[in-house]
């Protein structure tokens, strides 16, 4: 712990408060205009009403109190105070957490997927990993699969990352472990990707590099309104990414956990065509979904 010897100096107002070691480079003079949210020394000592000003340099914090007080009453208090902040920020300034990164699991439909969600956001839009090969300039993605041999993909999005398994394992037995990886990967300030991730407002644009015709725009509209946010609330996505408007057959990209799942068929068919038949009768009968 720090020990502060008490010092007065010739101005009977202002009693020094020494350190054993340098508190700052430079100096710094603070009274209760100054802004001091990142100096909790400062804070704590200006809570006082007698203490009128603070000067900080070198090895030492000069207060200089009101003369309604005697320093033989409040010295030894201020000292204490002193201390116990050096203690907890022995430069003056607030230290800096590093960035937290609380992460929990939730179940997908898809029993291979499980959604890892950060309460940190983690790019702006989404990034799949659908083999190792893939994950060369995401490196979020090539960690997991470094570190993970029973990892077939990987999805980011926003603030959670889609992990897909082979079936070596039950999730019950390597959920922990994959959590805690993500974690303290990203707790560590590991990068998470080196490219610019796919947009949410157009992600099939770069697979058919096209713009939505009017119908087009319809359909995908109502896909982001009612679909996609309970689609994306269990760590997948999906996309308008073709239409065929002789058929009326609005064709669907299924990625993150909606990938290969089990229920995606029973969704598209049972909710999806459902909704859009509701809101476009129009314009489609049926919906299909056209992942490899």
């Amino acid at each position: 712990m720090t020990k502060i010897i008490i010092e007065p100096t010739e101005n009977p107002k202002v009693m020094k408060f020494v350190a054993d070691y340098n508190l700052i480079p430079g100096s710094l003079e603070l009274d209760r205009t100054s802004d001091l949210s990142e100096i909790p020394l400062a804070q704590e000592l200006l809570k006082y009403p007698f203490v009128e000003r603070i000067f900080i340099t070198a090895n030492f914090v000069a207060v200089a109190k009101q003369d309604s007080v005697e320093w033989e009453h409040v010295a030894e208090i201020l000292k204490t105070v002193i201390e116990d902040e050096l203690l907890a920020n022995p430069r003056v300034y607030l230290q800096k957490r590093k960035e937290m990164y609380q992460i929990y699991s939730e179940m997908t439909p898809n029993p291979n997927v499980m959604k890892f969600v950060s309460t940190k956001f983690l790019l702006e839009g989404f990034l799949e990993a659908k083999s190792r090969e893939e994950a060369d300039d995401i490196p979020l993605a090539k960690a997991i699969f470094d570190e993970f041999e029973y990892v077939t993909q990987v999805f980011i999005s926003d603030n959670f990352v889609a992990v897909t398994k082979d079936d070596t394992y039950q999730w019950h037995e390597i959920m922990v472990p994959v959590r805690a990886f993500i974690s303290d990967y990203l707790q560590n300030g590991g990068r998470v990707a080196n490219i610019e991730p796919q947009k949410h407002e157009t992600p099939v644009e770069k697979l058919i590099n096209r713009e939505y015709n009017e119908n087009e725009q319809k359909i995908s509209d109502i896909l982001n309104e009612y679909v996609a946010p309970a689609v994306e609330g269990d760590g997948g996505k999906i996309s308008l990414m073709e239409y065929d408007e002789e058929n009326k057959v609005a064709k669907m990209l299924l990625q993150g956990a909606c990938s290969g799942c089990p229920s995606s068929t029973a969704t598209l068919k049972g909710g999806i065509e459902n909704i859009l038949k509701q809101f476009v009768p129009d314009l489609v009968e049926k919906v299909e979904a056209v992942n490899e």
